[in-house]
């Protein structure tokens, strides 16, 4: 059976402002947007490298969404900033409907 590669699922394009911050010190963190996001994760700039599988804490800056996730690519991108793939860990539900317009 050939093993499959590349995306699970499909994103939606979304922008979503969301500060990240560690589990240790969720007080202090970087105010990004997101990029993309799909059942499993988000796609956010940052301007700060994470390290792979480091645990954020992402929030929305309404207060509204909530969850935490693991850092699975994170790359350096030409302007200096780095482009983080997060994959949830918490309920994503209210994420999800966000994304889809009924969150608002």
């Amino acid at each position: 059976m050939p093993m499959r590669s590349g995306r699970l699922e499909k994103r939606t394009r979304l922008a979503i402002p969301v500060k990240i911050s560690t589990l240790r010190e969720p007080s202090a963190g970087e105010r990004s947007t997101t990029e993309n996001i799909c059942s499993l994760g988000i796609r956010v700039l940052v301007r700060h490298a994470r390290k792979l599988n480091e645990r954020l804490l992402i929030k929305s800056t309404d207060g509204e969404l909530e969850t935490d996730a693991r850092v699975v690519y994170c790359e350096r991108l030409l302007d200096g900033r780095f482009a983080l793939g997060l994959e949830f860990h918490g309920e994503v539900t209210t994420w999800l409907n966000k994304s889809r317009g009924s969150g608002d």
